[in-house]
Parts: C-alpha cells; sequence; structure tokens
C-alpha cells in the first residue's frame, strides 16, 4: 500500500476493497412480489430504487477530486440499508430464499485474490472494512502541520480504527465462515489494522505534545504508547496468515516504527533525568534507545526514506547526549550505571480509541422496507421484548441490593479501613480529608507568618503615608506663619489651621484606625503563636501519619492473631470477588439482551408465538441462575465475616483504636477551624489595609493639591503686599495734594478687601474607614469565626467614606505612639 506523510511522520493508508457490479433490485423485488404481493413492491418501488443507486454508486472507484467525507456517508448509509435487508429478505443458496444473489469482493491486499458468496455478511464485512479505509486516507489527506488539520487526522484515524474493530467484533467473524472469504476480512487482519491505526492517531497527539513545547515526562509517556501499540501492530502482521499475505513493507514499518518511537520515549526522559542530575539513569536510557534504533535498522530495506532520515536524526541526539553523560559522570558524579534489564519499564500514556460505531450504524431508525414486517410479528416482537426487560430489571435490582447488603454490613463492623489499618494503610473520612487539602493548597500554617507579615508591611506603609500627608499640613501651616509674622495685618488671608480642620480631624480618625488596627494584629499574633501546637498536627506529610497506628496486643494470650487476621482477610477477599462477578453477571444479561434478535424468526413463524418466546427466554435462565447463586452465597460469607470480626475486635481491642482515631479526627477538625478563622482575620486585615491606604492615598492627594494652591495664593499676595507697601513710601514722601474729582483716592487698604483667592479649600466628608476590630469585637472574635474585620469603605472623592465609630484614639502627630515599628 502507499505512504503518505511528512519529512519524518509518514504513515500508513488503507485502500479500499474492489467489488463486481451486482443488481439488488430485481432478486429483491422478486422476493416482495413472491412472499407479499405486487402492490407490497410497487409501494417499497422508491426504497428498491435507493437500495439499487447505493449499490452502484458503492461499485465506483472513487474519484482523486471526490470528497472522501461523501464516500464516508455513501458507506455508512449503505451499511444501514444492508442491516435493513438482512432482517427481511434471507439471501442464501435455499430455494425458498433470494437465492439469485451473489457478493464478489476482491482482497485489498492481493487484488487478484477475490472471494464471492450468497451471503449478506461478505457485502457487510466488506463494507466495514471500506469504511475503515476512507477514514485511514481521510487522515493522510489532512495538514498535520496545523492545528486543526491535526486534530482531523487524529479523529479520522481514531474512527478507523473504531471501523476495523466493529469489523471485527461482528460481521468479519461470520463472513470468514465462507470458505471463499479473503484474508483481510479475517478477524487477525481487523485487529492488526485497528492497532495500526491507533498508533498512528496517537503518533499525531505526539506531535501536538512537541509541537506545544511540553515537558519531557508527557512527551515520554506520549512516545512510549505509540510504541506499544506499533509492538501490537507488528506482532499481528508477523503472525500467520497475515505474514504470508501483507507486503513486507508494511511489516517492516511497524517494526521500525515501534523501535523509533520508544527510542523517543527514552530520549524524552533521558532529558528530565539530566535535568534531576539522575545521570546514572540517564546512560542506561540513552544506551537501550541507541540499542533499539541498531536492532530495527534489519528491517530497513523497502522503508520509507524520510522514515529512515528520522531514525538516523534521532541516533545522532542520542549518541551526543550519551558523549556528554558520560563524560559528566566521569569527571563529577562517578555513578555506577544500572544494567537495561534493571530498568523499570517506561510510563505510557493512551490518549486515543477507536470509536465507538454502534450508535453510528446503528439501523434501528432505518425506515427502509419497514411495511414488510407484518403487524402481529411486530406486535410478538414488543411483547417478547417487553418479556426480557422484565427479567433484565428484576435481576438488576437483586444485583444492585446485594451490592448495597454488602456495603452496609461492613461499614457497620468498620471494615475494611480496620485491616488496611493493621496493615499501615490509613484513611481520612472524605469530609476531613477535604478540609485538609484545601489548608494545604492555600499555604497551611506554615504560610500564616508570611501572610501576617504582609499585615505588618501594609500598617507600615499607611503609617508612613499618614506621616507624609502630616508633613505636607505642617509644612504649608509653618510657611503661612513665616508670612504672617512678616507682612503682619496685611496678610489677609485666612490661616491654614481653619482651614485644615477637616484634613486634621480626618488624619487623627486614620491614626486611630491604624492605633485599633495595630490592636487587632497583636492579637492576631498572639493566635498564631497559642495555635502553633494545635495546628502542627496539620503539617504531617501525608495526614494520615498523624493518625494512631493498630498494632498487636503487647499481651498475648494464645498466640493466634496472625490466624485471625487471615481468615478475616481471606473472607474480604472472597466477597469481593463475589462482587465482580456480579457486575459481570449484569454485564453478560445485557450482552445476551444486544445480540437477542429474534425479529428474522418472528417474520418465518406461522404457528402460535408462545413456543418460541419460551424457547428463546430459556437463554436468560442460567444467568438468573448464577445469580441467585451469588446473592445467597453473600449472605453465608457476610455472617460468617461477622463473627471473625467479632474475634478479631476482641483480641485487637478496636474499641480503645477507633476512639483513639476519633480523638484524632476531632483534633484535625480543631486545627483546621482554627487555621480557618486566622487565615479569616489575616484576610480582612488585609482588605483594611488595602482600602485605608487607598483612603490616605486620597487624601494625601487633596492635602498636596491644597498646598499647592496655597503656594499660589501666597505668591500673588506677596506681589500685591510688596506693591501696596511700596506705593506708601512714595506718596510719604510728596506734599498731600487737594482732593481732585479726576484724581480717584488709593484703594482702600489690604485689610478691607478681599485676597483675590478668597474662596475657601471644599469641605471634603468627614466619614471615615471603620475602625479594623475594635477591642470589644477582638474579644468575642475567636467566638464568633463568622465575625469579621470592619467592612472595606469606599475611596473618599465622588462617594463619601462611611462614618466612624471611634474608641478615644488621641489625634496623629508626628513622633506619636503610632509610629512604633509594625506589630509592636
Amino acid at each position: 500500500m502507499p505512504v503518505a506523510g511528512g519529512m519524518v511522520n509518514v504513515m500508513l493508508e488503507v485502500l479500499e476493497k474492489k467489488t463486481t457490479p451486482v443488481d439488488l433490485y430485481r432478486p429483491l423485488r422478486d422476493y416482495i412480489a413472491l412472499n407479499y404481493s405486487e402492490r407490497e413492491a410497487q409501494k417499497l418501488e422508491d426504497d428498491l430504487q435507493a437500495v439499487r443507486r447505493m449499490r452502484s454508486d458503492l461499485e465506483k472507484a472513487s474519484p482523486s477530486q471526490a470528497l472522501p467525507e461523501v464516500r464516508r456517508d455513501l458507506l455508512q448509509s449503505y451499511y444501514r440499508a444492508l442491516c435493513a435487508i438482512e432482517s427481511r429478505f434471507p439471501i442464501s443458496p435455499d430455494r425458498e430464499h433470494v437465492n439469485t444473489l451473489s457478493f464478489t469482493w476482491c482482497d485489498a491486499f492481493k487484488p487478484n485474490k477475490r472471494a464471492s458468496q450468497q451471503s449478506i455478511h461478505l457485502e457487510k464485512a466488506a463494507v466495514l472494512f471500506n469504511l475503515g479505509a476512507v477514514h485511514s486516507q481521510m487522515a493522510l489527506s489532512a495538514d498535520r502541520t496545523a492545528a486543526g488539520g491535526l486534530k482531523q487526522a487524529c479523529n479520522s484515524f481514531q474512527a478507523a480504527a473504531g471501523a476495523f474493530a466493529f469489523l471485527r467484533d461482528n460481521p468479519s467473524l461470520k463472513a470468514s465462515l465462507g470458505s471463499s472469504a479473503t484474508v483481510d476480512l479475517s478477524a487477525e487482519c481487523a485487529a492488526a489494522l485497528e492497532r495500526l491505526m491507533l498508533a498512528q492517531a496517537q503518533e499525531c497527539f505526539f506531535e501536538k505534545v512537541i509541537g506545544d513545547a511540553k515537558a519531557p515526562g508527557l512527551c515520554c509517556k506520549v512516545a512510549r504508547q505509540v510504541s506499544l501499540y506499533y509492538e501490537e501492530a507488528s506482532a499481528a502482521l508477523n503472525s500467520p496468515p497475515l505474514n504470508q499475505h501483507f507486503d513486507r513493507m508494511w511489516i517492516s514499518h511497524a517494526q521500525i516504527k515501534a523501535a523509533h518511537f520508544y527510542a523517543e520515549a527514552c530520549y524524552r526522559i533521558s532529558l528530565d533525568l539530566h535535568e534531576r542530575e539522575e545521570i546514572a539513569e540517564e546512560i542506561a536510557r540513552l544506551k537501550s534507545a541507541i540499542g533499539a534504533l541498531n536492532d530495527s535498522k534489519q528491517f530497513a530495506r523497502g522503508v520509507a526514506a524520510p522514515l529512515l532520515d528520522a531514525v538516523n536524526d534521532l541516533e545522532g541526539c542520542l549518541n551526543l547526549n550519551l558523549e556528554r553523560a558520560l563524560k559528566e559522570n566521569d569527571r563529577v558524579y562517578l555513578m555506577r550505571v544500572p544494567l537495561i534489564s534493571s530498568l523499570a519499564p517506561l510510563p505510557a500514556a493512551s490518549l486515543v480509541k477507536p470509536f465507538p460505531m454502534a450508535d453510528i450504524l446503528d439501523a434501528s431508525k432505518e425506515r427502509l422496507f419497514a411495511t414488510l414486517v407484518p403487524d402481529n410479528s411486530a406486535k410478538a416482537l414488543s411483547r417478547y421484548t417487553q418479556m426480557v426487560d422484565d427479567i433484565i430489571r428484576v435481576q438488576a435490582e437483586t444485583l444492585q441490593q446485594g451490592s448495597e447488603t454488602a456495603s452496609i454490613r461492613l461499614k457497620e463492623m468498620d471494615l475494611p479501613h480496620s485491616i488496611l489499618a493493621l496493615d499501615g494503610i490509613f484513611s481520612l473520612p472524605a469530609d476531613i480529608k477535604e478540609d485538609v487539602e484545601a489548608v494545604l493548597v492555600v499555604g497551611g500554617p506554615a504560610g500564616l507568618d508570611a501572610e501576617f507579615q504582609q499585615l505588618r508591611d501594609l500598617r507600615r506603609v499607611n503609617q508612613e503615608m499618614l506621616l507624609q500627608t502630616e508633613q505636607i499640613l505642617v509644612k504649608e501651616e509653618r510657611e503661612d506663619a513665616e508670612l504672617r509674622s512678616q507682612f503682619g495685618t496685611r496678610w489677609t488671608r485666612p490661616q491654614s489651621s481653619a482651614l485644615t480642620k477637616n484634613f486634621q480631624d480626618r488624619l487623627n480618625k486614620f491614626a486611630g484606625n491604624l492605633k485599633q488596627a495595630a490592636d487587632s494584629d497583636a492579637r492576631i499574633e498572639r493566635s498564631i503563636e497559642d495555635s502553633s501546637a494545635l495546628m502542627a498536627i496539620l503539617n504531617h506529610r501525608p495526614i494520615e501519619s498523624a493518625l494512631p497506628s493498630l498494632g498487636k496486643p503487647m499481651m498475648s494470650l494464645n498466640e493466634n492473631e496472625d490466624a485471625v487476621v487471615g481468615a478475616l482477610k481471606q473472607s474480604l477477599r472472597h466477597l469481593e470477588t463475589l462482587g465482580s462477578q456480579r457486575a459481570g453477571l449484569e454485564d453478560m444479561l445485557k450482552e445476551i439482551r444486544r445480540k437477542d434478535d429474534i425479529l428474522p424468526k418472528l417474520m418465518s413463524i406461522t404457528g402460535s408465538y408462545e413456543d418460541l418466546f419460551k424457547k428463546e427466554i430459556e437463554k436468560y435462565d442460567r444467568v438468573c441462575e448464577e445469580i441467585a447463586q451469588n446473592v445467597e452465597a453473600q449472605e453465608l460469607l457476610l455472617i460468617q465475616i461477622q463473627e471473625q470480626n467479632d474475634g478479631f475486635e476482641k483480641v485487637f481491642n478496636l474499641e480503645d483504636y477507633k476512639a483513639s482515631c476519633d480523638r484524632c479526627y476531632e483534633q484535625i477538625a480543631t486545627a483546621v477551624a482554627k487555621f480557618r478563622e486566622i487565615k479569616g482575620n489575616i484576610n480582612e486585615g488585609l482588605k483594611f489595609y488595602v482600602t485605608l491606604q487607598d483612603a490616605i492615598a486620597n487624601v494625601k492627594q487633596q492635602c498636596s493639591d491644597f498646598a499647592m494652591t496655597r503656594n499660589i495664593q501666597c505668591r500673588e499676595m506677596i506681589d500685591d503686599v510688596k506693591g501696596q507697601m511700596a506705593g506708601l513710601r512714595f506718596s510719604s514722601s510728596r506734599a498731600p495734594q487737594p482732593a481732585n474729582p479726576q484724581n480717584p483716592p488709593h484703594p482702600p487698604p489690604p485689610e478691607q478687601e478681599k485676597p483675590r483667592f478668597s474662596h475657601s479649600y471644599p469641605l471634603y466628608p468627614t466619614s471615615e474607614l471603620p475602625p479594623y476590630n475594635s477591642p470589644a469585637a477582638m474579644d468575642t472574635h475567636y467566638q464568633h469565626p463568622q465575625q469579621r474585620y470592619s467592612e472595606s469603605t469606599q475611596q473618599a472623592g465622588s462617594h463619601p467614606l462611611p462614618s466612624y465609630t471611634l474608641p478615644g484614639g488621641r489625634p496623629y502627630r508626628q513622633g506619636s505612639s503610632h509610629s512604633n515599628k509594625p506589630g509592636q
């Protein structure tokens, strides 16, 4: 078969089987007219023509320009039509059947070999084979250099694998019973092609993880699974009868691909090992990869050149890395290189599976020839189906009840937990386990110190910003006082203290907030210190290691502890086996139901249906009997386990052990609650400081704007005052002039005129941030975990801040006690 692919990732496609023309119309129409009526044949003319048209289109070779999707849809539609024909037209050499139809198909891999059968099973098997072939062609036609094309190729390969798997499990087995069946429709060939398609689908995933630069560990797992799929395909192709049927290139391709991707997996894991400085294993893995590639070269004959180039390129990389690793080991690490045979198997991760074809090829809703089923046969089929469904429903309820009974009884006896505890395998209740994991995700007790340090840092930032804001106002007030002293009564603008009272009040309230916040921080810090011993239990890794151990009693009277434990373990294993058997019995019932198709028998019978129903329903009797035996055996076994567990509890004093476990559970739950309480307090404190920082920054900006405005006002007033003083000095050196209407008097003195910037600076809302937990709240905080820090305020500006109730904090001033270090 032809090979297609890129420069490196060469892949294989399957060509369709060829057939000879067959006219379905005339034989089927004659059968309808003979066994039903000419009128019925006329009514079904459209159905007959549709089947004829589908078979005619199928016989045509798929042109290169035709869309493969169209060919795929044709094959699927024709397969469903064949299912409808199979249930209504018996095709065989028998005189009473449709005996003039014969289907002929050539082998896909050896076209000179062909098979002819008067059986619709050969036709269905060939159509399924071609469906898988078309999907493989669709995969190779996709552009795998693009993300969308790579996904399309992967899906098409999985669909091809699904078609070949469906062929292997269904019609192929029936078709292969014929004496003239070809090898390509055998179960062995279908299985080999399924593995090959899965290998190529997994290879698409490998291309994706490499393109996405995923971690070497993941690349190793994906590559190893590619290798395993190719190994399975190679093993199947090398077994009879396929080893004599396929072109040698197919077998060699699979063998080299298996070695290539095994080496890829070794190469990828070696990169990870090198990062972790595990040089000895890295060397062994590289040697193993190089050895696999060298062994594969014996199969190189006839293989595509790009694939051989890829093998050689990979071998070059492996040799370079091996040389580097050997030098590093000889000079630095001096590790003993393990034997290749001692290495653990490489991990693998399958990311593909055959797409299920049952739903796509389901013909239950096919309307072709629907009227050929007699009404009495349809009603009889419905009645039989109801009988089967009742059996399955009753048995399923019995199985489910048995499983629930076993689970409840074991839980009452605290099994198998107590046995596992004896072996050092502990487990926490699910809710406690989830709580502990949630604590560890956010850093655990060790992370509280770092978060508390953030509180200190934020408090310090707020204190510094508050001090800077105060200094802005102090500087402005000092400058104003100096000028007022210099110019005396001529300095007429309002005093700074009259304009900044609102600012000072707000800053004082901020200082009070910070003082209360510092008190709350101190309480949190004490809570962390006081609770460190309590929360230390959360530091166990894993947390189950904190649980008490269950050991043998120190004093033994009859030394039969091992016998008691051994008998109980054996009974539990037997109980588990019975549970697995129940699952298998339920699957067996469903499988029998899935294959239970009595429609052809109903359509051929002429007498009463009761005898047929009685005979057909017997196929479920054996499974129903096994279910009853399973449930009965389980009940007896549970009685035995109860007796053995009573003895086990007495010997190992389980009552004290369970009490110790309960105390440990309670301790862990209390530690989690305390952690959450402290964590919540810290989070609320962080929110408070962040919001307070925004509010202080807003006031700081307002103070800066105020100081800048006052500074501009100051410069202009200085110019005015100096000008007035110069005018007075000039007028005093001249004699007084009589009043002249043409010479108006001087302007009124400065104290009588309004300053140019006489508008008052806008007053801001006096409401500020709520205090960060008053002392009264902190006294009851730990008794009420839902109590939180005060709600965050909106920023000052367009939205007024909420009002405060300050618990007597003194005004903030430079050098006050609020400048203490955070946390003091």
